[in-house]
Order: C-alpha cells, then structure tokens, then sequence
C-alpha cells in the first residue's frame, strides 16, 4: 500500500500557481478552479502567496469546499492537496477592484519566488494569474509582462506568445509593441525566426510531427497585391517562400478577417500572426472562455489564462475561472508532451538502404 502511494505521488506533478494581483480576479479564479478535489487526482497544486489573501478570498465568496495547506517553502509540499506558501509576511491590504503598490509589489514577489523553485526543480510547471503591468512597472518590474520576465531568466533572447484553446493557436511576430512601430519590427529574418519557434514547439509540446502554419498578412487584404501596402510582397512572402525551401509546411500570407471568419483555419495545426490584437482579437472571440496563453520557447513550461485582472468584476463573485482551469491541464499535458517526444526520440531505429535489384514486374 505504502509503495502504491509512493508510485501515485511520483507521478503527480506540481504545479505552481502565482497570484497575480491580489486586487485582481486572480485569487478568485485559483480558489474556483481548485476547489473541486478531483482536480488533485493528477496533480499538486502549490499556490504563492498568502494565506490570509486567500483566507480573505474565500469568506468573501463563501466557499465551503476549497481547502488548502499553508507551508513554509517547496519542502513542506504535501501531496493531492492545495498547497498556499507565504511569500511575504507584512499585512497588506486588500481592497478588490483598487490596485496598489502593495499588490503590485506582491505579484512581483509571488513570481520571482515561484520561478526561482520552478528553476530548482522544486516544481514541475509554473502556472501564472493575471497581474497589472502598469502596477508592477511601479514597483520596479522592468519588464513589459510574464513572457519577457521568463524569457530573461531561462537566459532565451525572446521567448514566443501562443494562445490556444482545442485545436486552435496562434503566435504572434510581435507581442507588446505599439501599433504604429509594428511594421517597422516586422523583418524577413523575425519572420523565420518566428516561424521556426512555432515549428519547433508544434513539435516537441504538441507532439505534432510535421505542422502546418498559416502566416496572416499585415495589411488589410493582406496588401492587396500591393495596392494597400508593401509589407507581404517584400517581407512576408519572401520569408513563406524561405520556410518552404526548407521543407516547411508554411503558407500564406492570408488576410486576417477573412481567414477566422472562414473554416481555412481549421487546415492548419498553428497560425502565425504579425501583432497582437490581430491575433488575439479573433483568437478571444472564438475561445475566450477557455483560452490558455502559452510561453513557448522557454526549457520551462509556463501558461497562463488568457485574459487580465478584470479589476472592474473583482470581489464580485463574477469571475469565471475556466480559462484558469485549462492553463492548469494544459501545463501539465505540455510537459507530458515534451517528455513523450523526448523518449521517442532517444533510440530511433536505424533505416537501412535496401540494396539490389527489386526486378520489374510485368
């Protein structure tokens, strides 16, 4: 029995949950997504914050059913139940809808201690709530979001944005760039580098073994020939024409409204997208309820859901956490995907050349 148990455990992984803005709707989607028990037969969820927040959260939406452990650091984690870790000690005050420097600064600190456990190996995936980038900003986080601060610490020049929900996922070239420096950031060379990140991730965390990518155009019509801009024809093509010199299943460009409104886009295992609301805009119509933001490119697996601190239906009990829920599971299938692709590919069978005459047949 001891032995079974020991078996089960080994098997669950631990999944670390930061809490984003404390005035945000980020603890009420953890506590909502958690407290359903069956959700711990598979994994350990580890939550960075604290106690007293989530204490506070819980009164607040009088839930009966979620239960929680707090311990002091990753060692003290107990298994198949909702581990809250208590990242600071100071009283902070809460006031749901009202952002301030103290939420912003806990965030920080919520991530920077999940991080650094995810790079010991104390947990397995990192899954992140929504905080303000404008309130952390102030508090001194000098990056513009979760996917540059990751990216930096994994030691990767620029990691890449996906969002994805069922078979749907979309990448972006460019990711927190003002619209009007968009075209100027867009390059051949970003193009490919894009394109390959995407094809490599369609790979090893899909378990996709030769993806298909359609590439959106920039301009409305994708250019019309040229006629409404020059960007597909001098930039975007060349670099589809160099992907598929390279035996890459890449196509496009295609024009971006008529793409989603159409059922081109279920040909296809990703889209690439030049910028983010072009993207994303469609992306959220079709799948905002359970849409997940994935931080590909990076030795670790970090997901997130994919909308913001929705500050305007925090403490309301309004907040719907499946999107939450889905970053969970998918950051666990992620990192089962990797390890599946990983075993696969350690011995291959050798192909032999066969060699002779196969004769003629009449």
């Amino acid at each position: 029995m001891e032995k079974e148990k020991e078996t089960a455990n080994s098997n669950q992984l631990k999944v670390g949950i930061t809490i984003g803005d404390i005035n945000g709707i980020g603890p009420e989607i953890i506590i909502k997504a958690l407290k359903d028990s069956r959700i711990l037969l598979g994994l350990t969820p580890v939550i960075y914050g604290s106690s007293k927040v989530i204490s506070f959260y819980k009164k607040q939406l009088n839930d009966l059913e979620f239960n929680y452990q707090t311990i002091r650091d990753a060692k003290e984690i107990q298994m198949r139940k909702n581990n809250v870790i208590n990242v600071w000690s100071e009283e902070v005050q809460i006031t749901p809808g009202s952002p301030t420097s103290d939420s912003g600064k806990c965030a920080i600190q919520s991530l920077e201690k999940a991080s650094q456990d995810l790079a010991d190996g104390k947990i397995d995936v990192l899954v992140t709530a929504p905080f303000s980038k404008d309130e952390v900003s102030k508090s001194g986080f000098k990056f513009s979001g979760h996917t540059e601060y990751l990216a930096e610490m994994s030691g990767v020049d620029e990691a890449l944005m996906i969002l994805m929900a069922g078979e749907l996922r979309v990448a972006l070239v460019t990711v927190h760039v003002p619209l009007k420096e968009v075209s100027l950031k867009i390059t051949k060379d970003k193009i490919l580098q894009r394109v390959q990140q995407f094809e490599d991730s369609l790979k090893k965390d899909f378990a996709i073994l030769k993806p298909r990518i359609a590439v959106l155009g920039l301009n409305p019509h994708a250019g019309e020939n040229g006629k409404l801009g020059q960007e597909e024809k001098e930039i975007i093509l060349p670099a589809v024409q160099s992907a598929k010199s390279q035996g890459k299943l890449i196509f496009g460009p295609y024009s971006a409204d008529g793409f989603f409104g159409s059922k081109l886009r279920y040909q296809f295992d990703g889209v690439l997208a030049m910028y983010h609301d072009q993207g994303l805009a469609a992306f959220k119509a079709i799948a905002f309820d359970d849409g997940v933001n994935f931080t590909a490119g990076l030795p670790i697996v970090r997901t997130s859901p994919d909308h913001g601190t929705a500050y305007d239906i925090a403490g309301k009990n309004e907040a719907s956490e499946n999107s939450f829920r889905s970053a969970i599971y998918a950051a666990c299938d992620i990192l089962k995907s990797r390890k599946f692709v990983k075993e696969i590919n350690l011995n291959p069978l050798p192909v032999k050349k066969i060699e002779g005459d196969r004769g003629e047949r009449d």
